[in-house]
């Protein structure tokens, strides 16, 4: 079902391009509805392209970039195109007056195409496509000295033809999952748990905490008994072993490349696929 001309609009931290072959390889043969309650960037989603899903984030500004992109595609891309064609030769100051907007209208909860459209700008032209914000919720994550067009305007308009079949939501996860019954397929990719267990990163200002993983794992355990077929992927660590080793799934180990990692030394890793059929 998927389409070569969709791609993700954003690079998303832990995306799961990378891992698509490894995931399709795993997939149930057939399920009813496909839920992603971390959708990030989609690779997921838009690999499979289900005809019946529900995508979700609780980062709002993200879920605002789908949701203008379903609704309001030719008002995103006027904007986009108008950002893009306006960078000059020099763009580093360009990106951080971007920037300085985007934060202004996220802390004003303008919720709207040029918000939608600065977020992908600054993605596109961020240090390795992070989204990291600090303590007031600002994005801060610096210029990564590239001048390359922000979209492919074909594929926005695939995208926006498909995301108009399908649900997306904005809030946390488990709410997310209220309605997955029976058969259903859940694809749970949350934020990692770290490689160093002393600390966690934030992922929103929120953060995703010790308490937030096992919030997820009981949920794990509760679609399971739902009878919903659920893959969870994140960092091989004994601390995902202890929330999930010993309750008969099935634990695949990956070997991984980490580009995201500012240490070359630290950018090939493990990741593990969780399923419970």
């Amino acid at each position: 079902m998927s389409h070569p001309k969709v791609m993700p609009f954003v690079k998303w931290a832990g995306g799961k391009r990378q891992l698509l072959t490894q995931i399709r390889e795993r997939m149930p043969q057939k399920f009813n509805s496909f839920y992603e309650p971390f959708v990030g960037g989609g690779a997921v989603t838009f690999e499979l392209m289900p005809k019946e899903a529900v995508i979700n984030d609780i980062n709002k500004s993200l879920i605002n970039a789908y949701q203008q992109i379903r609704n309001s595609v030719d008002e995103f891309i006027l904007n986009i195109n108008r950002l893009d064609s306006a960078m000059p030769e020099d763009g580093k100051g360009y990106y951080y007056s971007l920037r300085e907007q985007y934060n202004d209208k996220l802390m004003k909860a303008e919720f709207d195409a040029e918000l939608a459209a600065l977020l992908v700008f600054i993605n596109k032209h961020c240090f390795n496509g992070l989204y990291r914000v600090n303590g007031k919720g600002l994005f801060n994550v610096p210029y990564n000295n590239s001048r390359s067009s922000s979209i492919d305007e074909s594929s926005i308009r695939e995208i926006s033809e498909y995301l108009k079949t399908i649900t997306i939501l904005d809030g946390d996860f488990q709410a997310a999952c209220e309605d997955a019954g029976e058969e259903d397929f859940i694809f749970l990719d949350s934020p990692y748990a770290p490689l160093n267990p002393t600390s966690f990163e934030s992922y929103t200002k929120e953060g995703f905490d010790v308490e937030s993983h096992n919030r997820l794992a009981d949920l794990y355990d509760e679609l399971t008994e739902r009878g919903c077929f659920c893959m969870l992927t994140n960092h091989n660590t004994d601390f995902i072993y202890e929330l999930y080793g010993n309750k008969g799934y099935r634990i695949d180990v990956i070997n991984v490349k980490r580009s995201i990692n500012s240490d070359a030394s630290k950018r090939n890793g493990e990741e593990v696929i969780i399923c419970n059929y």
